[in-house]
């Protein structure tokens, strides 16, 4: 183990290299676990083709699922950022395929989420609203609301997260993201919390900004299933 720069480690697991923070409570909430690899002796056959393991055909292991497969069946080394690793590893076919899905979010809409979007924002029951720039924190760990005032919201606390579309309630069909309802639980010294945020002039680069948090609520609550 040796220690790198902005608070962060490199750690060698059985899957490979990983670049972890390094309190292990300052994660991103959208990481996920390692798996708990299936045991050799428990797989004899390949999990995937039921190949029958010897000398020759050896067991891989998955390195997002844990599971146990011939070369053939987990032959693909795939970018796996939701489990830190530095380089791609050896991933089976199925979960390749849900890292490939997941590269778009930490290549494009993580960047759209950190850069920000400004909204029309409401607290609670209030009559008075503000307008504000919202951004993803540095961590990932925060949504920063600013404007006359300062608002930050651990998504750790977020309960439940509604995109709303252009003439459309919460939870509507159709329709362009045009805003956003979060829900949070008390927290050790504050109430619950809730926020509605609505586009402000710049419609389409909110609705860019929402649809890129519509993904991130996703693997937020994969993440929270684990």
């Amino acid at each position: 183990m040796s220690a790198v720069p902005d608070g962060k480690k490199l750690v060698r697991s059985p899957s490979g290299l990983r670049m972890v923070p390094e309190d292990g409570a300052f994660s991103s909430p959208f990481c996920l676990r390692e798996p708990r690899w299936v045991p050799d002796r428990e797989c004899p056959r390949c999990m995937q083709c039921d190949t029958k393991f010897d000398f020759i055909r050896r067991k891989h292991h998955c390195r997002r699922c844990g599971r146990c497969f011939c070369d053939k069946c987990c032959s693909r080394k795939v970018a796996l950022p939701r489990m830190c690793f530095v380089d791609p590893v050896r991933q089976c076919g199925e979960c390749s395929l849900a890292s490939h899905k997941e590269s778009e979010f930490y290549d494009k809409q993580l960047k759209v989420l950190l850069a920000g979007g400004t909204f029309v924002v409401t607290v609670g029951t209030s009559e008075k609203s503000e307008t504000m720039t919202c951004r993803l924190s540095n961590n990932h760990r925060y949504l920063f609301l600013d404007g006359d005032t300062h608002l930050e919201v651990a998504l750790s606390r977020v309960s439940s997260m509604q995109i709303l579309t252009d003439g459309s309630s919460p939870g509507g069909g159709g329709g362009r993201p045009s805003g956003l309802l979060l829900l949070c639980r008390p927290g050790d010294s504050q109430d619950g919390l809730q926020l509605r945020m609505e586009a402000s002039d710049d419609r389409k680069l909110a609705s860019v900004w929402l649809a890129a948090m519509h993904k991130a609520a996703k693997l937020l609550y994969e993440a929270r299933d684990q």
